[in-house]
């Protein structure tokens, strides 16, 4: 190689390098998180995330609703590979995505819990309508998150709740996330709420 064609070749090199410029890497189908933190417990990884736009609780629950007959009349089924006519993700964390109006396919559980200018923590004693209740921990097998609905008594021992489950699709069902002694289970108030 001649001295010329080996200066353009390092000068090129080092200019793809000061620019980020490399091989592309492949799309995941969900985002997974970063291993470390940001210093107010934000995902590295979810700083890029779109913070959600001004919508009410009554309009995340009418999202919410709309899974359950938007498959001819029946569910969106269940699929943490696929994507439902909508562009969300037919796994729990894209149904909750499009429920709270985020772009889609919406970020995976773990960003949904951590990202602050989506979500912030509140005890289970204060959950509201259109609030989430989100196991964050483990692996895609065992994370999950529902979209509150109701208590179902006053002594607040079941919820009604949305939720988008494996081997079934959509559901509005009684449940009892959370609400158990040392639950992974957490209560997040999307903060597009303002409250």
């Amino acid at each position: 190689m001649s001295k010329s064609r080996s200066t353009i070749l390092s000068v090129l090199v080092a200019g793809a390098v000061l620019t980020g410029a490399g091989a592309a890497l492949p799309a995941r189908a969900e985002p997974r998180p970063a291993a470390t933190t940001a210093a107010k417990g934000t995902p590295a990884s979810a700083k890029s995330l779109p913070s959600a736009g001004k919508s009410t609780r009554a309009q995340t629950l009418k999202r919410a609703r709309t899974w359950l007959t938007a498959n001819h009349g029946h569910q969106v089924p269940y699929s943490q590979t696929k994507r439902w006519k909508d562009g969300y993700r037919q796994d729990c964390s894209g149904y909750a995505s499009m429920a709270l109006g985020l772009a889609a396919p919406g970020p995976n559980t773990v960003a949904l819990a951590r990202t602050r200018s989506i979500t912030k923590p509140i005890k289970m004693s204060q959950l509201k309508p259109g609030d989430l209740v989100i196991d964050a921990i483990g692996d895609s097998r065992s994370r999950h998150v529902v979209i509150f609905e109701k208590w179902n008594n006053s002594k607040h021992t079941s919820y009604t709740a949305y939720e988008q489950r494996g081997r079934h699709g959509t559901d509005h069902r009684s449940l009892t996330y959370g609400l158990k002694r040392g639950s992974e289970y957490k209560a997040y108030r999307p903060v597009q709420y303002g409250d």
